[in-house]
């Protein structure tokens, strides 16, 4: 928009909470976005934000905002669970449901649909490996059951393009409004967003009609995103959450307590250089090792202030991808993995509860597995061939016995 693009707004749908809409809609979408680290904090407020809409309430608003002539793009920045697959990958149907995502999208399609306008760019902005073409086919599988008309038209009109994108966004805390609030002269923003100065945006160049010039403000426009993606989920995220579950166990509560921690950071540099790296094909010109020394020092940035806690959840969503592929490809080419394996056995530790409670769409039932297979037999009844996390690892018997080893000491 500061660079001309004038012609485009963002109109926020929030699919559960109303927390986002009642902070940003009194401040006519305003907010303020501030950057932090060992040189101090600089802010800015951000004017992109029409409104936001709470879906479960404002259903036909939801719908209505879909179907206007002038949406080119829809994007979603959802959780893993968010997409509603099954243990397969399918969709799950049951979750499916009409509060999920693919309810609003399928209703707004159906009516570009019937008053002939184009098809929308399906834009996923969330970690979930391959989005675009996950995206793709769970829609269509929803089309499939509840509007099976509408999906050569979704196919031929629609777009969904992968994405990658990297910044470190901790949740918002009293302490950051208030500081906040002295930086931009006494103005209150009740919707402040912290992070740090580093962000990337990487985007599968393919969308079904018109999008702003993101590229001239630093996005990249690529042909293949998927080396971006498969290092940040391997080297950034999978090493998130070895700093999540291995820096609960000892004690810490922030991602930069825990890099710091001497038992603890070997364990994160070796996961990323000699398990993770080793098993990505760069694209040219993405140096890997240097992207390993900058997750360090992003890692170690005292002034973010990221909880481990919030990087602990979800694991049951995250772990395949963030280790288990890892340790699959490792696992093919005859290599050990002792970092992954000990953050596995951290996370094993975390969902029997050693850190407290929970926050996991499988929490219960991970309970129940951990109370019938105990320590002896809880890797086989996770991550086996009948386990309950899809995984493409199989534990072999080293594995087993490290993990089973480290979780009787």
């Amino acid at each position: 928009m500061n660079a001309g693009d004038s012609n485009w707004m963002i109109a926020g749908v929030s699919l559960r909470s109303a927390e986002v809409a009642e902070r940003m809609n009194p401040q006519q979408g305003l907010f303020s976005v501030s950057e932090r680290s060992g040189e101090g904090m600089t802010s800015r407020v951000i004017g992109a934000v029409r409104e936001v809409l709470l879906a479960p309430y404002e259903t036909e608003a939801v719908v209505a905002a879909l179907a206007a002539p002038g949406a080119r793009i829809a994007s979603l920045t959802i959780t893993e669970k968010g997409y509603c697959r099954a243990a397969d990958g399918s969709l799950d149907g049951e979750l499916a449901g009409e509060s999920s995502v693919y309810s609003y999208l399928a209703a707004g399609l159906r009516r570009r649909h019937d008053a002939a306008l184009p098809g929308l760019t399906l834009l996923s902005c969330d970690n979930l490996a391959e989005n675009g073409a996950q995206l793709a086919r769970l829609m269509g599988e929803y089309l499939d059951r509840h509007d099976p008309a509408l999906a050569p038209w979704f196919e031929a009109e629609c777009a969904c393009p992968a994405t990658m994108v990297d910044r470190i966004v901790p949740a918002t805390t009293e302490a950051d409004r208030l500081a906040v609030c002295e930086a931009l002269g006494e103005l209150r923003d009740e919707a402040a967003v912290m992070t740090e100065p580093f962000s990337q945006w990487v985007i599968e160049d393919r969308f079904a009609g018109p999008r702003p010039r993101w590229d001239r403000v630093g996005a990249e426009l690529v042909a293949d995103v998927a080396p971006y993606e498969t290092a940040k989920l391997r080297m950034l995220n999978g090493a998130h959450s070895a700093l999540a579950y291995l820096g609960l166990q000892h004690g810490h509560s922030f991602v930069h307590e825990a890099v710091a921690d001497p038992a603890i950071r070997p364990m994160v540099q070796r996961l990323m250089r000699e398990e993770a790296a080793p098993t990505i094909e760069a694209a040219p010109g993405q140096n890997l090792a240097a992207y390993a020394d900058a997750l360090l020092a992003r890692f170690a940035n005292p002034a973010l202030q990221h909880r481990l806690i919030q990087i602990a959840m979800d694991g049951s969503q995250k772990v395949p991808q963030r280790w288990l592929e890892t340790l699959a490809a490792n696992q093919r080419l005859g290599r050990t993995c002792p970092a992954i394996l000990a953050g596995l056995t951290a996370w094993l530790r975390h969902i029997r509860g050693d850190n407290g409670p929970v926050d996991d769409p499988l929490a219960v039932t991970m309970r129940a597995a951990w109370e019938q297979a105990g320590a002896g037999s809880i890797v086989e009844a996770m991550f086996g061939s009948t386990g309950l996390i899809a995984s493409p690892w199989r534990p072999d018997e080293p594995a087993r016995r490290a993990i089973s080893a480290a979780l009787a000491r």
